[in-house]
This record gives structure tokens, sequence and C-alpha cells, in this order.
């Protein structure tokens, strides 16, 4: 087991660093820090992140993806804005699915675009009552000939308000067992008519997340994409996948209230000297370091063993779910480090804080991430 990095990661991480310093931290700083980025500036960061290599980092190079390990892109990931990455890991995802399910002329069509960071895309499963249990989704599909109709409406849909192409998970009915046949269908919003509303949100505000509402929504029938009922499956390994990414979000917004933390402790003198030099805030500064180390490695791990090809789905659920308690944990100490500072919107952390705590809803509450762990662990599902 090797805890350094190789010459190769090291290049990529500083490749990612330098990447988000001079394009992408710029583009945010231009825009109010409580508003949805306008689309120019997604583009203009997406064009950015194709000239990093990882908008489709999950396919092969032959097919003009990434070809990475996901701990290589895991280690980039970190390097990012959290509101960018997150953003990202929709887009990608989408990719990897259009590539996976699409014929040829959809993939063709579609795909030179989202890679180059020209269009972008995202996928809508989750709704009212199809949360965690994506397989309770109700958003009708209708097909008769070649088109197909979609009718039904999402909800909490990272990228919806600025994307081009909305993958889009569906329900054709149910089979004689009483499930759903789920299957999935590509909107695009030049030929297809749908409402978007962005949701207000505590943290990330520079995202867009987004309901999303369709009232026979045509598309051509061509444009369904997987086999009927493979759905779940994608989705679950998507998420195996995501959620470590999540968790490494985190460590960045901690990483980086940390760093601040640190800095004012040496400098900031309370009875007579650095409050540096107070047992109790070097307790504060241990333990925050404790966190960020602890959430770091966790991630690194499940992501590793998605490499080696090890089942993943305790190890990722395991992961997130600490690193995004651990990490919003680190934010709070570093924020009471830094006293009055550290609740004023002039200094900036209790917004990595907001943004912190939004990672603990997408891709899996915690509870349920819990159930998941707790499933591999004895094998017993809790939830059917």
């Amino acid at each position: 087991m090797n805890f350094s990095l190789s010459d190769d990661q090291e290049m990529m991480v500083d490749a990612a660093r330098r990447m988000a310093r001079e394009r992408i931290e710029p583009v945010l700083a231009r825009h109010p820090v409580d508003q949805p980025l306008p689309k120019a500036a997604m583009l203009e960061i997406y064009a950015a992140l194709a000239e990093l290599g990882i908008t489709a980092p999950r396919i092969p190079v032959e097919a003009g993806g990434g070809g990475l390990k996901m701990l290589d892109y895991g280690l980039m990931i970190e390097q990012l804005p959290p509101v960018v990455a997150l953003s990202l890991i929709s887009h990608e995802g989408t990719i990897s699915r259009i590539h996976a399910g699409c014929p040829e002329d959809i993939r063709a069509r579609y795909l030179p675009d989202l890679i180059a960071g020209r269009k972008i895309a995202c996928t809508a499963n989750t709704e009212a009552g199809a949360g965690s249990d994506s397989g309770a989704v109700r958003t009708r599909l209708k097909i008769e000939g070649d088109e197909a109709w979609v009718t039904g409406s999402k909800m909490w849909i990272t990228n919806a308000s600025v994307a081009d192409v909305i993958n889009v998970s569906c329900t054709l009915g149910q089979d004689d067992n009483g499930r759903n046949i789920a299957r999935r269908i590509l909107l695009d919003r030049s030929e297809s008519e749908f409402e978007v509303r962005e949701t207000p949100v505590m943290g990330l505000q520079q995202g867009h997340l987004s309901e999303v509402v369709f009232e026979a929504t045509r598309a051509p029938a061509g444009n369904i994409i997987g086999e009927a009922g493979d759905a779940a499956k994608t989705l679950t390994l998507a998420w195996n996948g995501n959620r470590p990414l999540l968790g490494l979000m985190c460590v960045h917004l901690a990483q980086k209230a940390f760093e601040l933390a640190l800095e004012h402790a040496k400098a900031h003198k309370q009875f007579g000297k650095p409050i540096a030099a107070h047992q109790l805030v070097q307790q504060d500064l241990a333990d925050v370091e404790t966190l960020i180390v602890s959430a770091r490695l966790m991630c690194y791990s499940a992501l590793d063993a998605i490499d080696r090809g090890l089942r993943a789905n305790g190890s990722s659920a395991m992961a997130k779910r600490h690193a995004t308690q651990a990490c919003e944990r680190a934010i709070q100490l570093c924020m009471q480090v830094h006293g009055g500072m550290g609740i004023s919107r002039e200094l900036g952390i209790e917004r990595m804080w907001r943004d912190a705590r939004m990672f603990q809803v997408p891709d899996g509450m915690n509870g349920i991430l819990a159930l998941i762990q707790g499933r591999e662990l004895v094998g017993i599902g809790a939830f059917r």
C-alpha cells in the first residue's frame, strides 16, 4: 500500500489546481455568490474543464473520453471549486450513460459537443416520492410509432436550468409483478418543450438546482436509450463512483477553511499571546486536521476499490457519509477558531459550511447510506 502520489498523479493534481485558480475561480468571482451563474459563464467553465480532459473521464480514450481511473479523477475533483465539481459529475455522468446506452447515431450527434464543453448535460431521476427509492419513479413515457411523450415532474436536478440535453428516468407502467418498467430517454432542449424552475437553496448558490415539469413533452422515440429495466443498475453504478467524489468536494471546503483557521490562530492575539498558543485552540485545530485526513483517505480508498473491480456499494456509501459529516464538523470548528469573524459573511467560512451541508443530500441521504452499508455487512436489505 502506497500513500504517496505517483509522478503522473502529482501532475494531474497540479494541472487541476492551476486550472481552477487561473480559469475557473475568476469566472466565479465575477458573479454574485448567491445567484446561479449565467449559461455563458458555465460554458466558459466547461471549456476549461474540456481542456483539462475531465468532461468525460469515465469513458474510454478511443471513444473520446478521458479513460481515467476513478482515484485519479477524484484527485482532480478535489482541486475544483465544489459548485463546479458538482455540476461536472452531473454532466459527465450523463455522458457515460449516453455512451453506454445510445445507438451510434445518437452518440455521434451529442457526445462530441458534450465532451468539448460546448453543450451541457444532466440526468433527471429524483421526483416527489422517488428520491432514495428510485424504483418508485412515476414520470410516464408513452411511445407511439416514431414518437414518444414524457409526462411528470422531477426535482433537485443539478444542471437542469443550463442543460442542453437531459437524460430522464421514466416508467412505461408496471409489469405482471407490479414493478415499474423503467426506461430512459434523452430530451434535447432545442427540440422538446418543458418547464424548468430554479430551486432556492442554502448553499452552492452559484450552482443550478431545479424542478423540471414535463407536460406531454414530445421527443423522437429514437432518443430512448438503454434497455427496459436497466435504469436502476446504471444509476447504482454511477452513485458508487459519485459518492466518494462528493465526499472529496467536502474535503476541499474543509481544507480551505482549515488553512484560514490555522493562519488566523497564529496571527490573532488574545490574553497577550497568539490564540494558537492556547490549548483548546490547538485541540480544535488537531481535531479539524484529523477529520479532514480521515475523510480524504476514506474517499480515496472507496475510489481505489472501484478501480480494482471490487464491490463498492458499502465502501462508497461509508465514504460519503463520513466525509460529509466530518467536513461539516471541521468547518464548524474553523468558524469557532475565528470567533466573531467566523460567522461573518465577509470571511466566507459560513458559506463554506452551508456549501458542505448541501452535500449530505445528493446521491443518497446519510440515513440511506448507513442502510446501504449495513446491508453490505449483514446481507439483509432494510429497504423492502
